[in-house]
C-alpha cells in the first residue's frame, strides 16, 4: 500500500518521531499506519512523543567561541531535571549543538535541527531523538544566537546563565583586550541589561514607563497637587536614572561603580591604542519565562491507587 507525504506528516504528528524514521516506518508497514505506530514503538523512538509532553525547564545556558575567538554561540537546551543537566552526555550534546551552530550557521532551530551535528553521522534532530531515548527525558534545544567577529563569552553559575557579546574593534588582539571583554559579559550577566544604549530603548517602552512614574507620583501626598508640567520635569530626571539601569553602556561598571561601563571601553581602547565599540549582545537565563515542573510524588502514587 502506497503512502504520500502527508501521510509522513501525520504519522509524525502522532508519535513525535523524526520525519526520515517515519518514513521508514511506513515503508516497512507497507504504508500502514497502525503498524507503522507499532514499528516506531518496537524500535522505542514512539516513546519520545510521551517524553515531548513532559515540562522540559531545566538544563543549561550555554555559550562559547571558538579558538581565536572570532565567532561565538550562546544558547539553551532544557531538560526535565536539574540532575539530567549536571550528566556528562547532556553537557557533552550541549557542547555538540553549540559546535554545529558555529560550523552551520542556521538560520533558527528548526533549521540547526537538520544540519548534520559536528563530530557524527547524524542530524541534530536525529542526535536529540538518541538523546531523549538514552537520557530518559525530555529535551529541547530552545534557542541560540551566534555572532563573528571579536566576541567574548561567559557562562554563569555552572549554566544558570550565558552570555554572548561581539564588538567593534581593532584591539581585539592586544593584550588587556580579553580580560575587558570579559568584564563586560560578566557586566551583561550580573546586571542584565535590556538594552546597550538609550537610543535602543523603543518610545512605547518609554512612555509606558513614564505614565507609571507619572501615576506613582500623583499616589504620593507631597506631589499630588503639583501641576503636570513640574510632574514632567521630575519624569525626565527619572528617565536618566532608567537609561542608568537598563543600558549596558549608562550602567555603573560592575568592578568600579564611579565610572560607566561606557567610561570602562573608552579607558580601555586608549591604554591599548585602538578603538573599542560593544556592537551587540545577548542573555540566556535557564529556564527563562518557561512553566517548571512540580513534581509531587504523593499526589501520584494517590492517583494511581484510584
Amino acid at each position: 500500500m502506497a503512502f504520500t507525504a502527508k501521510d509522513v506528516m501525520e504519522l509524525r504528528q502522532k508519535t513525535g518521531c523524526g520525519m526520515m524514521d517515519c518514513k521508514k516506518a511506513l515503508t516497512e508497514a507497507d504504508g500502514d499506519m497502525e503498524k507503522a505506530i507499532d514499528v516506531l514503538r518496537e524500535q522505542g523512538l514512539a516513546k519520545s512523543a510521551k517524553k515531548a509532553s513532559r515540562i522540559a525547564a531545566e538544563g543549561v545556558a550555554f555559550a562559547c567561541t571558538n579558538d581565536d575567538a572570532t565567532k561565538g554561540v550562546a544558547l539553551e537546551v532544557n531538560a526535565e531535571t536539574d540532575f539530567v543537566a549536571k550528566n556528562a552526555e547532556f553537557q557533552a550534546f550541549v557542547k555538540t549543538v553549540a559546535e554545529t551552530v558555529m560550523a552551520e550557521n542556521p538560520a533558527d532551530v528548526a533549521d540547526l535541527l537538520t544540519k548534520k551535528a559536528v563530530g557524527t553521522e547524524m542530524t541534530v534532530a536525529e542526535l536529540l531523538q538518541e538523546k531523549i531515548q538514552t537520557i530518559g527525558e525530555n529535551i529541547v534545544i530552545r534557542r541560540f544566537k551566534l555572532y563573528e567577529g571579536a566576541v567574548a563569552a561567559y557562562i554563569h553559575a555552572g549554566g544558570k546563565i550565558s552570555v554572548l557579546v561581539k564588538f567593534d574593534t581593532d584591539a581585539a588582539d592586544k593584550d588587556g583586550f580579553a580580560a575587558y571583554a570579559k568584564d563586560i559579559a560578566m557586566q551583561v550577566a550580573a546586571a542584565n541589561p535590556s538594552y546597550l544604549n538609550k537610543e535602543d530603548v523603543p518610545a512605547e517602552v518609554l512612555d509606558h514607563e513614564k505614565e507609571i512614574m507619572i501615576a506613582q507620583m500623583k499616589q504620593d501626598p507631597k506631589m499630588a497637587n503639583k501641576p503636570d508640567q513640574v510632574l514632567e520635569k521630575i519624569v525626565m530626571g527619572k528617565v536618566g536614572k532608567y537609561y542608568e539601569e537598563n543600558c549596558l553602556n549608562k550602567q555603573a561598571f560592575i568592578k568600579e561603580n564611579k565610572i560607566t561601563v561606557e567610561q570602562y571601553t573608552a579607558q580601555t581602547a586608549k591604554s591599548l591604542g585602538g578603538n573599542i565599540t560593544i556592537a551587540e549582545f545577548v542573555r540566556f537565563e535557564k529556564g527563562e519565562g518557561l512553566e517548571k515542573r512540580n513534581d509531587d510524588f504523593a499526589a501520584e502514587v494517590a492517583s494511581l491507587a484510584k
